[in-house]
């Protein structure tokens, strides 16, 4: 395939070396001559320093570049004896009027057969492409940076795209070895929009002063087993433009509940506080990675009786953790003994057990279930806690080499919230019919990195359980950002996985 790459930056870049890699030629055009040769350069540099280390042969790495064509206009037309395009990628300003005007000047220099292609990462597909004599000619085509590593590509049909493009452009993505998701023309398409559950939640959570930022990214980690913490993955992007996605897909749904943003964001980005580009963030940048303490908890008693409140599978593991960690077996709540009570809570609140089984307030503090088994254990403190339950009860869980986090009691603690979030947006995403179910997994573990695609990760727990988590965070917080979605609920009931698809309706 001929293909002419429009916008020669960092993204323009990466899709010419992605596709010149793979076998396609490819025609690079900027509106800066300059930024083409720049560009060239540093595709030259990256695929020399792959070939140094054995990734590509020097043959391989001699024939990519030859199939960059540099040229001196966006607008060229083919000569007499050369090949028309038969794709335009654009990587240019993320402006709706510029990339409209780029489309409709190639318009009238390239033929009809030329398909057109907008690398659009928030604005509409179908308002780029009303500007066209041909709308039908254009798509989305949204790669993520840095390209040969993201291995993944939205493709979006505008309202008026024909029919046949969508199946081209992802023969053309997957023919280079990258995964293709076909992804309605809405907010945020599929992957900016999931993400926003991770953030929109873990703001939440600071906000409400459950726990400090590092605190949070932490428990994400160990708890959730996501690469990065959510802020330090908002350092890594840049808060300005995170907020910036964060306020575009809300307003696009309508000021939707469930991706609600914060008030938080608006002062640190008028602070210049956006991350790792600016040397400070949520966290500081010197150079070096930021290294942030654990929580001193001070020396406390790892023998103190426990006694474990409840009954089901929580009470149960917890009882089981427990036991493993100091011996001491569970038991029924006895205010009167001394022991330590732990609840464990499952979209509750530990002031809500203390108040209906008449526990004594100082002694009860709350363990989050989804965090047994992991590397790190979260006990939850209510204002009447004692300092030295908190101490005590810290050591008993942390007796078996767990690092333990402590937050302030909430519905859910930090980890369940965090999770109900995400699966939360995709579900809705999923009911929408913004992208069938698979792709909806396939994106977000290519794009977000997250350790399950959502959906499969809600039935890892079980469609059951996550919709009793959802129901008992609506139900706690009266918040309508946790209300269930139908696409949970109705596959709970039917006791169905929550990946299974929508069931087609007759012509």
């Amino acid at each position: 395939m001929r293909i002419r790459m429009v916008g020669a930056g960092t993204m323009g870049r990466g899709i010419a070396q992605w596709a010149a890699t793979a076998g396609h030629t490819v025609e690079l055009a900027d509106a800066r001559p300059a930024s083409v040769t720049e560009a060239v350069d540093a595709v030259r540099r990256l695929l020399e320093r792959a070939a140094e280390k054995g990734r590509m042969s020097r043959e391989e790495v001699d024939s990519a570049l030859g199939r960059l064509v540099p040229l001196d206009s966006p607008y060229a037309r083919p000569a007499a004896d050369e090949e028309a395009p038969d794709l335009v990628i654009e990587a240019v300003i993320e402006e709706l009027d510029v990339k409209a005007e780029l489309f409709t000047g190639l318009e009238r220099v390239l033929p009809a057969a030329t398909v057109f292609a907008t690398n659009t990462s928030s604005l509409s597909v179908t308002g780029i492409g009303s500007r066209l004599a041909d709308p039908g000619r254009l798509a989305g085509l949204h790669f993520f940076n840095p390209v040969p590593l993201m291995k993944v590509v939205e493709v979006v049909p505008g309202a008026a795209t024909r029919p046949g493009i969508p199946p081209l452009l992802t023969s053309l993505v997957e023919g280079c070895g990258h995964r293709a998701v076909t992804v309605a023309d809405t907010p945020g398409f599929l992957v900016n929009h999931a993400g926003r559950g991770l953030v929109t939640e873990a703001f939440a959570l600071l906000e409400e002063c459950v726990a400090g930022h590092a605190e949070i990214d932490r428990i994400a980690r160990d708890v959730l087993g996501l690469r990065m913490g959510p802020f330090a993955l908002m350092d890594l992007t840049g808060l300005d433009v995170t907020a910036s996605v964060i306020d575009r897909v809300w307003r696009g749904f309508h000021h939707a509940d469930r991706l609600r943003p914060s008030y938080l964001t608006a002062n640190r980005v008028a602070a210049g506080l956006y991350g790792r580009k600016s040397g400070r963030g949520f966290y500081t940048y010197d150079g070096e990675d930021p290294a942030v303490p654990e929580q001193r908890l001070g020396a406390g008693d790892a023998s103190r009786a426990v006694a474990v409140v409840g009954e089901g599978a929580e009470a149960d593991a917890l009882r089981t953790a427990v036991g493993a960690a100091n011996g001491v077996p569970g038991g029924g709540a006895d205010a009167a003994d001394g022991r330590l009570h732990l609840v464990p809570t499952w979209g509750t609140t530990v002031a809500a057990a203390v108040a209906e089984h008449g526990l004594p307030a100082e002694r009860t503090l709350g363990v989050d279930p989804l965090a047994l088994g992991t590397r790190r254990r979260v006990l939850a403190v209510t204002p009447a806690t004692d300092d030295r339950a908190l101490r005590d009860a810290a050591a008993v869980l942390a007796r078996d080499g767990q690092a333990v986090s402590v937050v302030r009691d909430t519905a859910g603690s930090v980890a369940q919230r965090l999770l109900a979030s995400v699966i939360g947006v995709a579900t809705a995403l999923a009911e929408r019919g913004i992208a069938a179910p698979a792709d909806i997994d396939l994106a977000v573990t290519l794009g977000l990195g997250y350790p399950h695609g959502p959906l499969a990760w809600a039935d890892t727990l079980g469609a059951g359980r996550v919709l009793a988590l959802t129901e008992a965070l609506y139900a706690t917080t009266g918040d309508p950002r946790y209300r269930p979605t139908p696409w949970l609920t109705h596959r709970a009931q039917l006791n169905l996985p929550v990946t299974t698809p929508m069931r087609p309706l007759p012509e």
